[in-house]
């Protein structure tokens, strides 16, 4: 069996600037519990069920607040890179 065979052909993938409420609905419509962000054609990231779960609606973020958000420290609030092992 190759690879091509069980790989997902129509990729989606998450902005940076759609809200949790744009990425959970696309979770959802997916069957899915995470989603790749991508900008400027690089994979920046990705956002889970539970990143939107515990790191947005628990810590009182609302649904319009955007995947990616820097503070004054230019630290990512929501959207954490994810490394490869």
């Amino acid at each position: 069996m190759r690879v091509s065979n069980c790989m997902s052909k129509d990729v989606q993938i998450a902005d940076p600037e759609q809200t949790l409420r744009d990425a959970a609905l696309s979770m959802g419509r997916l069957d899915a519990g995470a989603l790749p962000v991508g900008e400027n054609d690089r994979l920046v990231g990705m956002i889970t069920d539970r990143d939107i779960a515990i790191r947005g609606v628990a810590e009182g973020k609302g649904p319009d607040t955007k995947i990616l958000r820097r503070d004054e420290h230019r630290r990512q609030i929501l959207l954490r890179r994810r490394r490869c092992r």
